[in-house]
């Protein structure tokens, strides 16, 4: 052996000798949890929880093994999260090149659809402007030629009244020609200098509506792009201050509202009146159930709070609930469109697709609703001193949700508090 080795080989052997008796040290002391000799047993580890050395070995070697299998298997649950995260990574680069290739499709439609029509809007002005210019100058021929013939004729007369004989003056008079019908001038009508401006005001006004369209649909594509998770879900808000950080501002759409409902302050506030109003007729309406849908539609995290007074449905709905007809079609709660939660005076109910549920709680005046639809939690809280969970609902949202509210019986009123 190298004295290297040798040298190795001696302390190790050194390691295992008491250095207070110069004894193998063959026991273990558990309470110390050190190696001991056969002498320490009876001296300073004298009563203490001791084993062989071999026997602690074999228990620690068993511990050992099973730290191992331990990390072993966190081994093969973080490669097999990599690679889950690896094809997150794909999935996110194959879904928003997708998704640009897409939207990039779609506005150069959208452009070149809008050129077309620039297009024939300048066509068509001037094929106009040809037209009434080819016109003018026709009647402005007429008129020159009509000049020159008058010219023409005033030369004659003067000629004929500078004329000394009275017999020639008698003589040619008669063979002066007739005057032509002229173009009277009363009948030549100029209109103010405002041609084409109608077409400008025209377009103009499909420039507002579609800057309209864009601000607020653009609004909704930011909304959806940044609510866009890819890992795990954020966790839910747990207090009211957290919960107002994702409140947003909603009025009621008054094309929705039924004729027997008024609304009020600011189309926030809604009231059930014994007369009907007199709104217009929009297909939008509600015509059998006194209901009002939001004008917002309602992605991402959304906070609102109702304060309610008689009998109230707090709901949300999809865009294209039916407005007339049966009970199951229209009737928020009832059918696969809308989930509502009754706050009338006497329980809580939550509905949808016409299951009831019966919910109990604290009552309140007023109604907190938190909607992640990305995630499909739909939650109903009173709102007091504090803030009380009432009804939790896990489901999948395919289209963006309007709030909802049905209130039922004279007087009763539902408003959508100002959180901001």
């Amino acid at each position: 052996l190298s004295s290297e080795t040798t040298q190795l080989v001696y302390w190790r052997l050194q390691e295992n000798i008491c250095s207070r008796h110069d004894e193998v040290m063959k026991i273990f002391c558990r309470s110390d949890q050190q190696p001991i000799c056969y002498l320490c047993l009876m001296d300073k580890h004298k009563g203490h929880d001791t084993v062989s050395a071999a026997e602690e070995r074999s228990k620690k070697q068993r511990e050992l093994e099973v730290s191992r299998q331990n990390i072993q298997q966190k081994i093969k649950y973080r490669e097999k999260d990599v690679k889950l995260l690896q094809r997150q990574v794909e999935a996110i680069n194959g879904s928003a090149d997708k998704t640009v290739w897409h939207s990039e499709k779609i506005f150069t439609e959208l452009i070149r659809l809008m050129e077309k029509r620039r297009s024939d809007v300048k066509h068509q002005v001037r094929s106009q402007q040809q037209t009434k210019v080819s016109r003018v100058r026709e009647l402005q021929e007429k008129l020159e030629q009509e000049i020159t013939e008058l010219k023409r004729r005033d030369a004659e007369m003067k000629k004929l009244s500078h004329t000394q004989d009275h017999h020639q003056f008698l003589h040619d008079y008669p063979s002066l020609s007739p005057l032509s019908k002229s173009t009277h001038s009363s009948s030549i009508k100029i209109r103010p200098l405002r041609l084409f401006e109608d077409v400008t005001a025209a377009v103009s006004e499909v420039r507002d509506k579609l800057q309209d369209v864009l601000r607020e649909k653009g609004t909704n594509i930011s909304q959806t792009v940044t609510e866009v998770d890819v890992l795990l879900p954020k966790p839910e808000p747990k207090t009211r201050a957290e919960f107002l950080k994702y409140s947003c501002d909603i009025t009621l759409d008054l094309n929705t509202a039924h004729t027997r409902l008024l609304l009020s302050d600011g189309n926030r506030k809604v009231t059930v009146m014994r007369q009907h109003q007199s709104y217009s007729s929009p297909p939008d309406r509600f015509t059998d159930y006194k209901q009002v849908l939001s004008k917002e539609s309602l992605i991402g995290r959304c906070y609102w709070e109702v304060e309610w007074r008689g009998g109230v449905h707090v709901a949300v709905a999809y865009k294209n609930i039916s407005r007339a007809g049966s009970l199951n079609k229209c009737l928020f709660g009832y059918n696969d469109k809308s989930w509502a939660f009754d706050c009338s005076n006497n329980s809580y109910n939550f509905m949808n697709n016409n299951v009831k549920t019966r919910v109990s709680g604290p009552r309140s005046s007023r109604v907190g609703v938190y909607l992640d639809h990305r995630a499909g939690i739909l939650s109903f809280y009173s709102i007091s001193k504090t803030m009380t969970l009432l009804h939790r609902v896990q489901t999948t949202f395919t289209q963006p949700l309007h709030a909802g509210l049905r209130v039922y019986g004279f007087g009763s009123t539902a408003e959508l508090c100002k959180l901001k």
